[in-house]
């Protein structure tokens, strides 16, 4: 059983396209994986929780379990790992950090949500927390689109914004600018990425929202109002959003895999407005886990006293 830390994920030095094929590779195929409820065990201890999450992915003979845990006063406080098995006889294959598996993986689903359902012509994005999975999303949408000039507008969080446009100085076809409140960031935004992991509200009114636009919620909060509303709703997993506030109301809901199957056709028109909840399940992260491990096996030993190229931003 190899033991794949933090590091060694990042001395591969995956590059954001790899991601992103990964990511539509296992969304593409999720009907042919077994995917369970997660399981959420709550102990008598203030704030912590563990959730396990099992999958098997029986196109790459892999099958796994991630483990996510938090303890509040822990810094950080969320901590994942994953155990990754081969299907074929059982043996267990590797223990993994899943911490950098979780933030890639989530920023190339999210990526791969806008682009099969923002207008074809999207250019001006809101971002609503700057973490690490939202700079993920932001490479990879840089990667997939890199003739086209973006405009950026970040939501101004202590000091956070200004750390974020300094990860992308390297890209010249950004213009950033800085908003003070919500409604700003997603007033005439073609995209509007949340990625924030807190918030009891929702972030904005209904009219802050223009016609076209699409809302990436990659923690499902502070968009309720658009459940009621929005034209059409997206989502990784139906059975992971049954339990929502508003789910009976929607107006229409389709997973992203019925676009890649051609079992829905997505956006059919420039005047939609799209909700795409990308909660993230466990055959995402099992399937970047099956192609780090590939990439370890093939990969000569990893020296970590060596300096590592900077991966995609630092975390």
């Amino acid at each position: 059983m190899k033991i794949i830390t933090f590091e060694d994920i990042k001395k591969l030095n995956m590059s954001p396209l790899d991601c992103y094929e990964w990511a539509k590779e296992v969304v593409q195929n999720k009907n042919t994986t077994l995917l369970p409820p997660k399981i959420s065990m709550k102990p008598d201890i203030d704030g912590v929780f563990y959730n396990i999450m099992p999958s098997v992915i029986p196109t790459l003979n892999r099958a796994g379990v991630k483990i996510v845990t938090r303890y509040p006063k822990r810094k950080p406080s969320l901590d994942s790992n994953l155990l990754l098995y081969d299907l074929t006889d059982g043996s267990t294959l590797a223990l993994m950090d899943a911490n950098f598996i979780t933030a890639v993986r989530t920023g190339a689903v999210a990526a791969l949500s806008i682009k099969l359902l923002a207008t074809d012509d999207f250019k001006d994005i809101g971002i609503i927390g700057l973490g690490n999975t939202a700079r993920a999303t932001l490479k990879i949408l840089l990667a997939l689109f890199p003739e086209r000039n973006f405009k950026i507008k970040l939501l101004k969080y202590k000091n956070q914004h200004q750390l974020f446009k300094e990860d992308f100085n390297q890209f010249n076809n950004i213009d950033f600018c800085y908003e003070d409140n919500a409604d700003e960031v997603v007033k005439n935004s073609d995209v509007i990425i949340s990625a924030v992991t807190t918030i009891k509200e929702d972030v904005c009114s209904d009219d802050c929202f223009k016609e076209g636009c699409l809302v990436v919620p990659i923690h499902t909060l502070g968009f309720t109002n658009c459940d009621l509303f929005f034209d059409k709703v997206f989502v990784d997993d139906i059975g992971h959003v049954k339990h929502f506030k508003y789910f009976d109301k929607f107006k229409e809901c389709h997973e992203v895999t019925d676009i890649l199957t051609g079992e829905s056709k997505g956006r059919t028109n420039d005047k939609q407005r799209i909700i795409a909840y990308n909660i993230g399940i466990s055959i995402h992260d099992i399937y970047f886990a099956s192609k780090i491990y590939e990439m370890a096996e093939t990969t000569e030993e990893i020296d970590l006293k060596a300096p590592s190229e900077k991966f995609w931003f630092d975390f």
